[in-house]
């Protein structure tokens, strides 16, 4: 007995110095650098969220999966909430014009009007019946895009289906996708990238409105390369950059034409130049100017921002913080890529020219953007672990026949349409000037964990990836040190897109940049083009 009573003595005191040890060294090599952007909720380690430019969900999915030419959906591939479920819209549509298909010979077409009060008007309470007066910007006629000056056009009616919009219509396919994700509140590009990042625009200074929420495309504060020719906005409070550096998380926004042509000198009385053009090489070739400071909206922010446009200090600090603080040039993702140094949590702009923003970018164009975005990944030794969300800022007024559900209101009388945002007190946090949700937006998810030609009709919005992020890595949510809630609070879920029970299993699909089909290429790489 005192034998065994000794020998139960130390098996027990070994057992203990063997948990001790392992707790010892666990807590070392967590004190030595074990990347905490590894600690994840669920198999994503990597998140790329590509984020587009004004479109509305039946611009480019009004009849998903049917189109009239070059497209052939799988055998059972479920219907979207669309014109084809409603057939009387596309013969008695209570605008002034019928919904129409537009071509890839119309492929270029004029940027729609897309303000805050004017997508509120457009939608009429409901009734979803003065597009055309409201947000219409330029006709077809007789088959000839042709912008006006002024609204009143039949074009914002117009909408694409897979003969054209084929590399999402494969996405689609292969991928999940949601008929039920919406713009977190009307009204253009900077709201959206602001509430992409924070689910907030309130706390905006300088060209703000109402209660001070930003509803304009007044650039960056903290940007060289805004414009000097029109106010800018500075944003007070936190973005999801701060609650992922404080958790140590590796995060980048990468954005065409970050570069300047003209880098900053050192004078601070100078600034950076960003003058690069890209090529539309799917269209016509014309020369566009890659960097748009209203679609960086970590610029509007002090502590997230990288105002002279400077490079990380070298290929291992991207994601990192340095001189960069987080914000890079496109080419710096694909050097990340190759490099080994993708962060965790990874934002794309596409130079404008690939943007999908009418007026300056095309359908074409946008998909040699995204298949070599996505080629590129399901190439890399990330794809494994990576989820892609691809989504766009705003609608820019494209019609839609969902009415949106206000989930947040406003009553400001001067900015607010009665009929659908005003005549109720204001919401999160009692700011003005953030009704929503706003207009119908595609919203695509390509994984190995993703569900396969599946489409999602659970209510999802621009802060469901924000949500994802937050409660993928535990960073415990934006911090509202304003007082003032985000919209993360309400937003859904983009679970219902994933079958993390799969184990990684749907296969990758690879496109081809130039016309969206899919390709099996020798030897399984996918193909891109520069």
């Amino acid at each position: 007995m005192v034998i065994f009573l000794l020998m139960t003595r130390i098996l027990t005191t070994t057992i203990i110095g063997l948990l001790m040890t392992s707790l010892v060294l666990s807590s070392s090599a967590w004190a030595l650098g074990q990347d905490p952007s590894m600690d994840t909720k669920t198999p994503i380690k990597h998140v790329v969220v590509i984020f587009q430019e004004n479109i509305s969900y039946d611009h480019y999915f009004g009849t998903y999966p049917h189109a009239v030419a070059n497209f052939t959906a799988k055998h059972n591939t479920p219907m979207s909430n669309n014109f084809l479920e409603h057939p009387n819209l596309l013969k008695n549509n209570p605008n002034l014009a019928l919904p129409f298909l537009l071509t890839k010979k119309q492929a270029i077409t004029c940027d729609e009007d897309h303000d805050y009060l004017a997508e509120q008007r457009a939608y009429d309470g409901g009734l979803l019946d003065k597009f055309v007066q409201e947000t219409g910007n330029g006709e077809v006629d007789n088959g000839v895009v042709n912008c006006l000056p002024g609204n009143n056009g039949n074009l914002t009616m117009g909408y694409y289906d897979g003969s054209t919009v084929t590399g999402l219509w494969n996405i689609a396919q292969n991928f999940a996708m949601s008929d039920n994700s919406y713009d977190t509140m009307f009204g253009p590009s900077t709201p959206g990238a602001l509430n992409l990042i924070s689910g907030q625009t309130f706390g905006a200074t300088e060209d703000a409105v109402g209660g001070g929420s930003a509803i304009s495309d007044a650039d960056g504060a903290y940007d060289d390369c805004s414009s000097s020719a029109s106010p800018t906005i500075a944003m007070s409070g936190e973005n999801i950059g701060n609650v992922l550096n404080a958790k140590g998380i590796t995060w980048g926004w990468f954005q065409g034409g970050f570069t300047p042509t003209t880098p900053w000198d050192g004078n601070p009385a100078h600034k950076a130049v960003c003058g690069e053009k890209t090529p539309r090489m799917a269209t016509d070739n014309a020369l566009v100017t890659a960097y748009s400071a209203h679609h960086e909206p970590f610029q509007y922010y002090a502590s997230t921002a990288n105002p002279h446009h400077l490079p990380p200090m070298s290929d291992s600090m991207i994601g990192k913080t340095d001189q960069a603080n987080h914000q890079y040039d496109l080419s710096a993702f694909w050097t990340a890529v190759k490099t080994g140094n993708l962060p965790a949590v990874t934002f794309l702009k596409a130079p404008r020219a690939e943007d999908a923003h009418p007026s300056n970018s095309d359908p074409l164009d946008e998909q040699v953007f995204i298949a070599n975005v996505t080629n590129t990944l399901e190439n890399s030794k990330y794809w494994p672990s990576t989820a892609e969300v691809i989504l766009y800022d705003d609608s820019d007024g494209w019609y839609d026949h969902v009415m949106p559900p206000i989930v947040n209101h406003s009553n400001d009388p001067v900015n607010d349409f009665a009929p659908t945002c005003g005549g109720h007190p204001a919401g999160l946090g009692g700011a003005d000037d953030r009704c929503g949700h706003g207009p119908r937006q595609p919203l695509l998810v390509v994984s190995p964990y993703a569900k396969s030609d599946y489409i999602s009709h659970k209510a999802t919005d621009l802060t469901s990836p924000l949500k994802f992020i937050e409660e993928n890595w535990g960073t415990g949510g934006i911090p509202n040190t304003l007082g003032q809630k985000s919209f993360d609070s309400l937003a859904g879920s983009l679970d219902d897109m994933f079958d993390f029970g799969n184990h990684g299993s749907t296969p990758k699909v690879c496109l081809d940049p130039m016309n969206g089909t899919i390709v099996n290429p020798a030897g399984g790489v996918c193909p891109t083009v520069s």
